[in-house]
């Protein structure tokens, strides 16, 4: 796979699998937009990406904020000229049962992981649509999606609407030769994974054992599904969410 030429926007891709990914994008020569919402961590991996010989910009963004999200795609279209790449995996959780839930939890998640998609996405074809030479969109939603999660239940729905948002959008845009995709994660080695089960050594093995294949996911993992759905090698797929699990939850 090569992206060189290519210009890639990243939502969430100051850490875990957004960073992998970016990281993954510059490594085949692409120029990479990192939008995040945290300046200190956006600026780091920027700065790896240019270690990596590769061009790449940050832009600080509430993806939950529509105007924010057109200024970002305006701001990398004057910079680069085109916008070839979305990968919209930016999202938040916190895990607790669905009863001690609060509507500010609810809206807050529905406003980053599925309002916050639609928004970004709408600004980037804005673009991709004018340049009349296709693009790619892939959306980082869940096994959660397709299953459900104990203690995650808003945040499944938010991942469902991903799917379903992915799905729909993939018909209409095929007419631009604008693909979109998704992939859900099972469990992934991302700082939010270790920031909630750094404690619980047991709980991480009861994980492992129920996964086939016996690990968690690494980012590293997803980002190679995510770059591979954006490049030429998967050219006529589109409309597909390809769960990254390692066997889990197979449906």
């Amino acid at each position: 796979m090569d992206f060189t030429g290519k210009i890639a926007i990243i939502t969430g891709g100051g850490s875990g699998i957004g960073r992998a990914t970016a990281l993954k994008f510059a490594g085949l020569h692409a120029a990479v937009a990192i939008v995040d919402i945290n300046e200190e961590n956006g600026n780091h991996v920027v700065n790896e990406i240019r270690e990596l010989g590769a061009e790449a910009l940050f832009i600080k963004t509430d993806i939950s904020n529509f105007d924010q999200t057109q200024a970002m795609a305006e701001e990398v279209h004057k910079r680069f000229g085109t916008i070839d790449v979305l990968v919209n995996n930016a999202a938040w959780d916190r895990i607790e049962p669905f009863m001690n839930n609060d509507p500010a939890l609810w809206d807050g998640l529905i406003n980053v992981n599925l309002k916050g998609p639609i928004y970004v996405t709408r600004a980037v074809l804005e673009f991709m649509v004018k340049q009349e030479a296709g693009g790619s969109i892939v959306n980082v939603a869940s096994d959660a999606a397709k299953v459900g999660s104990t203690g995650e239940a808003v945040y499944s729905a938010t991942k469902g609407g991903v799917y379903a948002f992915t799905k729909s959008l993939a018909r209409e845009m095929a007419r631009y030769h604008i693909r979109v995709n998704s992939i859900c994660p099972g469990p992934t080695q991302t700082p939010f994974f270790e920031a909630v089960m750094g404690d619980m050594p047991k709980v991480v093995e009861s994980i492992k054992k129920a996964i086939p294949m016996r690990r968690v996911a690494l980012p590293e993992d997803q980002a190679s599904a995510i770059v591979w759905l954006a490049s030429d090698e998967a050219a006529y797929i589109t409309g597909q969410a390809l769960s990254v699990n390692g066997g889990l939850n197979m449906c």
